[in-house]
């Protein structure tokens, strides 16, 4: 005997046809992915008007209202040769207590189709909380970046070039909170009449000072006009302070909320800040050795650019000023650096440049690198430029010391 369906085909289609057309949603065109290396956490969803709006994700400092929020490091994908307009958000940092925008009218930003060719495109500040950015998708894939990225891997490059340098040597440290293996890089000759300290990415959003240093390291022990350089200075440096907040992404503070430009008046406690107590026992070490370093560099990125010298309280500043003075007029001479050199008016308590200062007798300043303009050059910064001036840096030491003006 021959069944009849329990259903007709047309009442099956009328019953179910709309549960099926719910479940075939048109798909996105568009995708935003933050599972890069360096990749800033984010929020996104495209509006109806098309425009992506990307909620970026704040950094907060532990035990104060403190937050930040200004990097970015993402990647879209999207038909090649589209047009999309992406909306960050979230730039509504506060500081001291105080709120303040992390963006400018000129804000940089950085593209690249493969992650390593990176080249600087407009931006349009749309509020004190809300930048405009215009992707031309080169690729169905494109990076976007508030400065050309210096990964992890980048680092372990260097290291790998070096390894087997004899003029270099790789000294771990300790950790940082994660369990990453922090490392010094001796870079010269430790019989040399005089040494730097240097440290780079105290926050992990300001990539220059990383640049800088492949400059110096080139320039001192990998080109031969590095030479000349190796009787008067050594360098050691701390290449990224930071590497935790590098790994996952954040704008300033370690991964237990510490600034590691700050409270550098005492000792560094070493469970909130082990990559700061660290650097202190390395830095103990050499003055225990009886090899005081003459001079301290702290490299970061900031939107004006600058040098900031030291005024702590209760030391007598005359010599340091002194010297300060024939730094900064070698720096203007020998690199590309014009901006202000601030000092007397602007106090940094706590920083790295006051801090080894006033602790240590180490002369030390904070040079900040302008993440959107070199003036100098007239133009956006690239990695390039940040080492060439690196490259120039050896000059300004080399010359800094050949009138031991440390006497």
């Amino acid at each position: 005997m021959k069944l009849k369906p329990a259903i007709s085909p047309f009442l099956f289609f009328v019953i179910f046809f709309p549960v099926v057309t719910a479940f075939s949603a048109p798909v996105e065109a568009v995708y935003i992915s933050y599972f890069i290396e360096n990749g800033s956490p984010l929020d996104w969803e495209v509006k109806d008007t098309g425009e992506i709006e990307i909620q970026l994700l704040y950094d907060h400092e532990r035990n104060s209202p403190n937050r930040a929020c200004i990097h970015w490091n993402f990647q879209v994908e999207a038909e090649q040769g589209s047009t999309q307009v992406l909306i960050l958000k979230g730039f509504e940092n506060i500081w001291n207590g105080q709120p303040g925008s992390a963006i400018e009218d000129e804000t940089s930003c950085y593209i690249s189709s493969d992650g390593e060719s990176w080249k600087g495109i407009d931006t349009e500040k749309l509020s004190e909380g809300e930048l405009k950015i215009v992707l031309e998708m080169e690729s169905s894939s494109m990076q976007v970046a508030r400065l050309q990225p210096y990964r992890i891997s980048d680092l372990d490059k260097l290291y790998a070039r070096l390894e087997n340098n004899p003029l270099a040597e790789i000294i771990p440290i300790g950790r940082t909170v994660c369990g990453q293996e922090l490392k010094v890089i001796r870079a010269g000759r430790t019989d040399a009449t005089h040494s730097v300290v240097i440290r780079a990415r105290a926050h992990p959003w300001e990539p220059g000072g990383n640049w800088v240093v492949e400059g110096l390291i080139n320039g001192l022990v990998e080109q031969a006009e590095g030479g000349k350089y190796l009787e008067k200075y050594c360098l050691y440096i701390l290449p990224m302070a930071n590497m935790d907040g590098v790994l996952y992404g954040r704008t300033r503070f370690n991964a237990r909320g510490m600034d590691l430009n700050r409270k550098w008046d005492k000792s560094p406690d070493p469970e909130l800040s082990p990559e700061n107590h660290a650097f202190e026992s390395f830095l103990q070490s050499l003055i225990d050795a009886g090899s005081r370093p003459d001079l301290a560099i702290d490299f970061h990125n900031d939107a004006s650019g600058g040098v900031h010298i030291s005024r702590p309280e209760g030391v007598d500043l005359d010599k340091y000023l002194e010297k300060m003075k024939i730094f900064e007029n070698l720096l203007r001479a020998n690199t590309c650096f014009t901006e202000k050199v601030t000092g007397g008016e602007f106090r940094n308590p706590g920083s790295f440049g006051e801090g080894l200062l006033e602790r240590f007798g180490i002369d030390a300043s904070i040079f900040e690198l302008n993440a959107n303009w070199i003036a100098g050059l007239s133009k956006q910064p690239e990695a390039r430029d940040w080492i060439r001036m690196g490259e120039n840096l050896n000059k300004v030491f080399y010359l800094y010391f050949q009138d031991d003006i440390q006497r």
